[in-house]
Formats: C-alpha cells, sequence, structure tokens
C-alpha cells in the first residue's frame, strides 16, 4: 500500500510540474527583435522612454525585445496591406480588425500565419485559457486559427451625435435628444438663438461622415443590422429576427428618399456650412470653443469628451444620441473588430506569442503599455481609479502604443477624470438592449464580385456624401439616380452573390 501511495504521489508531482517543464523546454537562448505593425502616427510622447522599460521586462522573461513599426494615417489603408502584401520577415506582431483593417481579406491573401492549438497552449498560454472556445472558432478560416481576439475589454464604437445638455433642455428637450427628431429641434434652437454658432459644424471634406451618417438613420428608422467586411456600407441584415436575409433598403422603399429629404431641408436651414464637403474643422476644438453645437463621432470618444467639454464649457452636460436609439437597434461590438496576427513570414512566430501573451495578460508590462509609468505619469487613488498629474497633457505626457489588439478588463484601470455615473448609465441601457454581432462565423469570399463592388463604390462614394448634407435639388429624383447608378454598376450580382454566402453558413430560410 505504502509503495502504492508513493507511486501515485509521484505520479501526481509529475503531472502538475509537466506546465512548467514545458515552459522551460522553450529555447529562448537567443536574444529575438520582435517588430509590431500599428496604425498610427509616430509618437511625440514618452513612448520609447516607456517601451524601454517594457523591453527590459521582455528580456527579462522572454529574452525579446519590442519594436513599433508605424502605418501613419496618411493613406494609411493602402500602405497597410502593401506592408502585408510585401513582407519579408520583417514583421512580427499585426494590429488586425475584420470590420476595418481587412483582417479577412488578408488571411485569404496568406499574410498571417495560421495558428495551431498546440502553438497558442505552448507560446501564449494565458491568453488561450482566457479565450474561450467560442471565441476561438470566430477566429477560424478554413479551419485555421488566424487571429487573437481582443474579447476581455468593454468598448463600444457604436456612433451617434454628441450634444450639449444645457442647450437642448433650453430647446425645451428636457430629457435630451433621443431621436433625429430631436436633434432637428435642438439644431433649429441652436439656429433661432446662438448667433455665430453652426448646429453642427461638420467637417465634411473626405465624405468620412456618409457611412455613418446614412446608416445612423438606417439603424434608427428600421431594424436593419449592418454586416461587415466589405469596402461599402450597403449591405444589412433586415432585423434581429431575421439577420440573414438581405435588406434592400438602398434599392427600394421610401426610407432613404426620407433620409435625404430631411438632410435637404437641414442644409437649407443652416444646419451646417454650405460648402461643407470642402471644410475641414477640428470638431472637437470648435465645440469646445463653443462655436458648434454637435459633434458626431462613437460613445467612446464621448466619455472621454464629456469631460474635455465640461472643463471648457462648464455645466454643458455633454449628452449621447445613439443611432438605432428609437429602435433599440444596437449590436455589441464584435470581438474581432480588434485582434492580432503573425506575420507569415516571422522569423520568429514561437517569441511573438510569447511577447503577446506578455503584454495581453503581464499586469506590469500592461499598465505600462496603456498607462505609462506609475508614480510619474499616473497614481491610483482610494478608489482603485487613475489619477494624472496636475497639468497631465496626453499628447506629450502620456504614452501611445494604440494597443487596440489585446486590451483587458481584468488589469485596466478606470480615469478618475471621468463621469462614470453617466457612463455606466448609459452602458447600462446598452447592455439591455445589444445583441451579439450575428455574422462573427462567415468569411466573405468576394473575389468573384470584387470588380462590383469597386464600381459600387464608386457610386456610393459619388452620390452618398451629397445625400448625407442635402446637396441636391430634388432629393427624390436623386435617391433614384443613385439606385439606378448602383444597380448599372452590378448590385444585384453581389446581393446574389453575398446571400449565398450568407445561406451556405446559416442556412437559407
Amino acid at each position: 500500500m505504502k509503495k502504492l501511495i508513493a507511486l501515485l504521489v509521484a505520479m501526481l508531482m509529475l503531472v502538475t510540474a509537466l506546465p512548467a517543464m514545458a515552459e522551460s523546454a522553450i529555447d529562448t537562448s537567443e536574444h529575438v527583435v520582435i517588430t509590431y505593425l500599428v496604425t498610427g502616427d509616430v509618437p511625440t510622447d514618452h513612448t520609447d522612454e516607456v517601451l524601454a522599460k517594457i523591453n527590459e521586462i521582455l528580456t527579462e522573461k522572454v529574452n525579446a525585445e519590442l519594436e513599433i513599426r508605424w502605418i501613419e494615417w496618411t493613406n494609411w489603408q493602402t500602405n497597410y496591406n502593401l506592408a502585408l502584401a510585401t513582407q519579408s520577415g520583417d514583421i512580427d506582431l499585426i494590429g488586425t480588425a475584420t470590420d476595418w483593417l481587412d483582417a479577412w481579406p488578408n488571411s485569404q491573401k496568406g499574410a498571417f500565419l495560421p495558428l495551431s492549438e498546440d502553438m497558442l497552449k505552448t507560446y501564449a498560454p494565458q491568453t488561450w485559457e482566457s479565450v474561450s472556445a467560442d471565441h476561438w472558432e470566430l477566429c477560424k478560416y478554413n479551419g485555421e486559427i488566424y487571429m487573437i481576439p481582443e474579447d476581455n475589454y468593454a468598448q463600444w464604437t457604436n456612433h451617434g451625435f454628441m450634444y450639449r445638455g444645457d442647450w437642448a433642455k433650453e430647446a425645451g428637450l428636457e430629457n435630451g435628444v433621443h431621436s433625429w427628431e430631436d436633434l432637428g429641434v435642438y439644431f433649429q434652437w441652436i439656429k433661432d438663438n446662438k448667433e455665430g454658432v453652426y448646429p453642427w459644424d461638420a467637417d465634411g471634406n473626405g465624405s468620412s461622415y456618409s457611412p455613418q451618417m446614412s446608416g445612423g438613420w438606417q439603424t434608427s428608422h428600421t431594424g436593419n443590422i449592418a454586416i461587415e467586411g466589405f469596402p461599402v456600407g450597403l449591405f444589412y441584415g433586415e432585423s434581429k429576427d431575421d439577420p440573414y436575409t438581405l435588406s434592400r433598403y438602398y434599392l427600394e422603399g421610401d426610407e432613404l428618399v426620407n433620409f435625404a429629404k430631411t438632410m435637404k431641408s437641414w442644409a437649407d436651414a443652416g444646419y451646417w456650412r454650405t460648402d461643407v464637403l470642402n471644410y475641414s474643422g477640428q470638431q472637437d476644438a470648435l465645440m469646445k470653443e463653443g462655436t458648434s453645437g454637435a459633434r458626431q463621432h462613437h460613445t467612446e470618444t464621448w466619455t472621454g469628451f464629456r469631460t474635455d467639454m465640461e472643463e471648457a464649457q462648464p455645466g454643458s452636460d455633454l449628452g449621447f444620441f445613439f443611432f438605432g436609439e428609437e429602435m433599440n437597434n444596437l449590436v455589441s461590438l464584435n470581438i474581432t473588430h480588434g485582434a492580432m496576427a503573425i506575420a507569415q513570414t516571422s522569423k520568429n512566430p514561437e517569441r511573438a506569442l510569447m511577447v503577446y501573451d506578455l503584454l495581453r495578460n503581464d499586469p506590469e508590462i500592461y499598465r505600462l503599455m496603456m498607462y505609462g509609468i506609475e508614480g510619474e505619469m499616473y497614481t491610483i487613488d482610494e478608489n482603485g481609479y487613475m489619477v494624472r498629474p496636475e497639468g497631465f497633457d496626453s499628447t506629450t505626457d502620456g504614452v501611445t502604443f494604440n494597443w487596440w489588439w489585446g486590451r483587458n478588463d481584468d488589469l485596466g484601470l478606470r480615469d478618475a477624470n471621468r463621469d462614470w455615473e453617466a457612463i455606466d448609465a448609459l452602458y447600462a441601457r446598452y447592455d439591455e438592449i445589444a445583441i451579439d454581432y450575428p455574422y462573427g462565423q462567415v468569411v466573405f469570399d468576394l473575389t468573384n464580385i470584387q470588380v462590383y463592388l469597386d464600381n459600387i463604390s464608386n457610386v456610393y462614394n459619388t452620390y452618398m456624401p451629397r445625400i448625407c448634407f442635402g446637396l441636391m435639388d430634388d432629393p427624390e429624383a436623386y435617391v433614384a439616380e443613385f439606385r439606378t447608378q448602383l444597380q448599372n454598376a452590378g448590385i444585384e450580382t453581389v446581393m446574389t452573390e453575398i446571400q449565398n454566402q450568407l445561406d451556405a453558413v446559416y442556412g437559407a430560410e
């Protein structure tokens, strides 16, 4: 019996030691540099100083250091995809996304290294354990995992309008702006009562608002749900009850016409500049100056800008009208809105995964990367909130790693400077009504329809900016012309192909 007990104890000790033995068996004798490809302008703050501290820890733990290769915002999309297409072992970690950084097309083109379960378990064990099996499934193409999701970070990047709560009350909107109709009332009050102020001094140059504005009206007035993964924002599912049938909103019906008519009336009323499509004013600065009554962006921006506005315009009580609010039509952010991939040509993919595992899960490294040096760039108050030093300017005094591919709520800090009562109230509303993104399991193959998509994108980019800002004489005729041009560009062929691919994954009704 004693021999049996001794044998069982020995076996238990061996099983317990296996993970440590596997970890120690990883050869890290050669010091390597891991290059991280990320979108963003080269920082002018303390990023290099903090990166040196991070590299000291990485060297100690995995004998590697991190080097950042920036894809600056000027012509960023072209330069990003070019870097992936021409890689030659010069990059290792690649920040990517399925909705704005072409993760699936780049997976299909062979830009990313397939990641086996054994590879992830061995070299990124903390990450492997923290990501659920269902979430790993959403990172697969042809049965292979191609990216690691940012799935433990709550964020809301749904768009809407920020507005001044103090002005809304004066306009008779006691509870704030909660619909496009309310927004029109608010804009008209500003026009009538605030001389020298544009209700929305929109920077329409480059037509960046087109997909958000047109889609915002659409989600507020229909049950339609946006489908990601396309170069043009024309493709939506019918509703949360019928998500896998494509909506024909842009081809049929009155609601797009209603949008065009409303925007025409707002343009005629002077809610924005007549030369809006050529104007490049800074929306945040204009609101802080008090010369613009609104800013169109997403929820995450509002959470910080509310504080900025209170400092610049005390009592402004910045509110947020989110698109889809009237219909309770809200979709949680796709977990691959931010994701990390390993470059196909990486010379050190195993060590790259080890570095990623630490960046995502090591408390000291994570907080250095997200907030800088504790005691110098921030302190933690009695409530556990992060406090910046007096006079702190994030553009010069902080750090910028653009770590949008592995943020971790288990390690994150709340900024003491933000209005968490207001933020938590809005987030609670979101949590109550939001549905999960319904299309996470489909990877669209655009090969056979790319030429049509290019043509459709050209049509959209020609017509939609003018529709969004009401720059047409006859809205109904202009929408009809837009729809005709979409048909001529081949949209029916594209719709048929997309519907077939949805049916192949989710089943035809």
